[in-house]
């Protein structure tokens, strides 16, 4: 006698993504937790963001409080913005999106899994707390480390009371978190050095946005041409400018090539220290320097393959706090790289790997190096670059670590333990 089938169904989970980003915003961290939130509601999930009406680096634009995109639903919360030219300011932009971040939460009921990632700084405490009161599993994604950064960056001193209060707060949310990941080596460390379970804290770096990005020669060839830089050597900072990745060394150097009419400096992004850069620029009328705002995702693949040359860059303390995510763009549209930093980080753990020798590397305060290196590399301009390999580009993929990450917050293991207790249990008439 045929026997009788039986289906068990995946478990759906209800899923709480907070973050102060999220799309339409452009920052990196709104574009991966963007895609991480498409990724679960494509698998099923239901999927819930609460995040900030406000854009990160432009608080004029707002977004729509409450909407349902791509089966997420997006709770966008009102906060105050005073600006991020002094720490004051800082804080009481992030005090009132937690303060109402707060409000907003004791609305909402309970969910499987709430993931916090690291902005504002500690919306993590918020998460825990909110798992403790109503349950469900608490996921910590650390983008950077607080209030280690904010400690390196020296806006707080060590000792200070604040900054044990923080710290205080930075434990709690890691030893509550049933899962923390963090983008390298270096900040694994960072975190374990805490006192943290080995066992529950992973590596996973961010993904490059290779679906969207890509080299497009024709997209250069537009930005360029737009730009009437069709023959110049185009040396490219795109990101954010913050203290975490000083452009010192960078802008002397642009200043010391000032009379190179070949060789130009375009720095594309945002964040507290771009207006620094201008007024460098100005200070020292320097025409070879040209300062642009974030650029949309559909047109990121156009200003990142227009580059010649791209610089990444990271503070001499700061490995290990934050994390140069901008490299796995860089990687995909394939143009060689300028790395500014110091010996031990991730892009010098990449630079050792990559057999092409497609990043070359400068330390801090280094403006003859850092010359020298753009020179000889603008000397090469006409000759194919050597790009990085597939398996290179591949590794750190949409494709390849969405996928992880995913499976990571569903907590596999559990899950698919549940799934096979549930076979076990059905009657298998075949026997």
């Amino acid at each position: 006698m045929p026997g009788t089938k039986h289906e068990v169904q995946s478990t759906f989970l209800k899923y709480l993504l907070l973050n102060q980003c999220f799309y339409p915003d452009v920052v990196s961290t709104a574009q991966h937790l963007t895609d991480l939130a498409s990724g679960l509601a494509e698998r099923g999930h239901e999927v819930t963001v609460v995040t900030s009406d406000r854009g990160y680096d432009n608080p004029d634009k707002r977004f729509p409080q409450h909407e349902v995109w791509n089966n997420i639903t997006i709770h966008r919360i009102p906060s105050l913005s005073f600006g991020k030219t002094t720490k004051l300011r800082r804080a009481l932009n992030f005090g009132s999106f937690l303060t109402v971040c707060s409000l907003r939460l004791l609305t909402l009921g309970s969910f499987d899994v709430v993931v916090a990632l690291t902005s504002p700084p500690l919306i993590s405490f918020l998460a825990s707390w909110f798992v403790a009161i109503k349950g469900g599993r608490f996921v910590f994604w650390v983008m950077d480390l607080n209030p280690d950064e904010a400690i390196a960056a020296g806006w707080l001193r060590n000792e200070s009371f604040s900054a044990r209060v923080l710290k205080w707060m930075l434990n709690h949310s890691l030893k509550q978190s049933d899962r923390t990941i963090v983008l390298d080596r270096f900040m694994r460390l960072r975190v374990l050095e805490k006192g943290i379970d080995a066992e529950r804290v992973s590596i996973l770096p961010p993904w490059s946005h290779d679906d969207t990005v890509k080299y497009s020669e024709e997209g250069r060839r537009e930005f360029r041409r737009t730009h009437a830089i069709e023959r110049k050597f185009v040396v490219m900072y795109s990101g954010n400018h913050s203290p975490c990745h000083p452009l010192k060394t960078l802008l002397e150097a642009s200043q010391s090539l000032a009379g190179n009419d070949e060789i130009v400096f375009y720095f594309v992004g945002g964040g507290s220290e771009y207006i620094k850069v201008q007024e460098f620029a100005s200070t020292n009328q320097l025409k070879n320097i040209t300062c642009l705002p974030y650029q949309p995702l559909n047109k990121l693949s156009a200003s990142l393959s227009a580059a010649d040359l791209h610089v990444v860059v990271m503070g001499e303390d700061f490995a290990g706090i934050v994390h140069p995510c901008k490299i796995y763009n860089i990687m995909t549209v394939g143009v060689p790289t300028l790395y500014i930093g110091p010996d031990e980080s991730h892009v010098s753990d990449l630079a050792a790997e990559i057999e092409l020798n497609q990043i070359s590397v400068a330390r801090h305060e280094d403006v003859d190096t850092v010359v020298k290196l753009i020179t000889e590399a603008a000397a090469r301009k006409g000759t194919p670059p050597a790009k990085y390999s597939s398996t290179s580009r591949e590794r750190f993929s949409k494709r390849a670590l969405l996928s992880e990450m995913i499976d990571l917050i569903e907590f596999n293991s559990i899950r698919n333990s549940q799934v096979r207790e549930a076979v076990l249990a059905i009657p298998n008439t075949d026997r």
